[in-house]
């Protein structure tokens, strides 16, 4: 096991009714700017408590945050910052809304051109403090560091991070996720699933308990993932799950280990170029990566299909390709394509992503950087 060091300054208040805390949580006499989506929280009930709970608060509100929130629309949400002296943002709403308010905490402080904090790694000196109501669990950004921004002008999608912009809270009410379409919950699981493989399978490195909390994770996905997408609401599934996509990603399957995330970074292109769901292109990609990448990755498949698909082949090489069928089959379960002709995409979407990749130098990708452009290319071509 690697060193590292873990801090987690999140506080996180999980459960029934928890919303009306927010009043508790933020400073007496702040001046209160509420980010969120397409308006859903009008629909279900939470902008009435939030509102509430704000009472004593003079608060502003920013609507319209998109999926894969776009730099220039947080930028207009900076510019009201700014001009009615904001000091505490509150995102309310999925990891979109919250990885843009994020943007906006830490650009309403920048110095220059804010696009070079994802274009460029621009260092953060300080942010407006957030928190968070969480609508759809699905990144775990709600328990995080990091924020992932799209540019529709120069087309790209990029994540940045800095500890200034960690959540001061997050509120989880598992009630909340009662009225989801379908394909957002089953976004969710996949979205989940994918993170934890990012930061599970890599190589051995002797990290027992981190690797237990991944399978953990992963089996609770699997055992609740169907219910929680297609059956009658269910309180303590909707809670597994959703503190399932919060422990996934708020760094702790992440300590002292090897991670991958060359998925992610394959699967941002798709969404950019074909207007995937980020969901969507992971499902599509990772199949094709377990099988591209099985030889510097053999010996954690090998357990993966082992300890989260309970398949005992002899034969190791069938023992993989089973686990990666029935990854695939797990992602089509929740209704979910697996491959880019399902969408419509052509193969000149090969082209596409690797030479978005090679413009910014992202072509040796992996924890052993070793998917290299012609590795790329065929799993490109496999997923078709």
């Amino acid at each position: 096991m690697y060193n590292f060091q873990y801090k987690n300054p999140v506080k996180v208040i999980f459960g029934k009714d928890t919303i009306a805390s927010i009043s508790k949580e933020i400073p007496a006499g702040s001046r209160v700017l509420i980010t969120y989506g397409g308006g859903s929280i009008f629909k279900n009930g939470v902008y009435d408590q939030v509102k509430k709970a704000l009472s004593e608060f003079t608060f502003f509100e920013f609507g319209g945050i998109e999926p894969n929130p776009r730099y220039h629309t947080m930028m207009k949400a900076v510019e009201i910052v700014k001009n009615e002296k904001i000091d505490f943002l509150l995102a309310v709403g999925g990891g979109s809304v919250v990885d843009g308010t994020k943007f906006v905490a830490a650009a309403t402080h920048f110095e220059g051109n804010a696009w070079d904090i994802c274009q460029k790694g621009a260092p953060i000196k300080s942010a407006i403090p957030m928190g968070v109501v969480l609508t759809l669990s699905a990144t775990g950004t709600e328990m995080n560091p990091f924020s992932v921004v799209s540019n529709d002008e120069t087309n790209e999608k990029l994540s940045f991070g800095s500890p200034y912009i960690y959540p001061k809270f997050s509120i989880l009410d598992p009630c909340v996720l009662k009225t989801l379409p379908k394909s957002q919950l089953a976004n969710g699981v996949i979205d989940t699933f994918v993170h934890v493989m990012e930061q599970y399978l890599t190589f051995p490195n002797k990290a027992e308990i981190q690797d237990r909390w991944a399978e953990g994770v992963m089996l609770t996905l699997i055992e609740y993932g169907y219910d929680y997408v297609f059956k009658e609401f269910d309180y303590d599934v909707a809670a597994n799950t959703m503190w399932a996509a919060t422990m996934a990603l708020n760094g702790q399957l992440a300590l002292g280990v090897p991670t991958d995330w060359a998925t992610h970074v394959i699967g941002h292109e798709l969404t950019v170029l074909y207007g995937l769901d980020h969901a969507q292109s992971l499902a599509v990609i990772l199949p094709g990566m377990m099988e591209v990448m099985r030889k510097e990755k053999h010996e954690k498949l090998i357990r993966f299909a082992k300890n989260i698909w309970n398949l005992f082949e002899e034969d190791e090489e069938l023992l993989i390709d089973q686990a990666i069928i029935k990854t695939e089959e797990f992602f089509k379960s929740l209704e979910t394509k697996t491959r880019l002709s399902e969408y419509g995409i052509s193969e000149n979407a090969i082209d596409d992503v690797l030479n978005k990749l090679k413009k910014r130098g992202e072509i040796n990708l992996g924890e052993q950087k070793a998917l290299t452009e012609d590795r790329l290319k065929s799993l490109l071509e496999m997923r078709f």
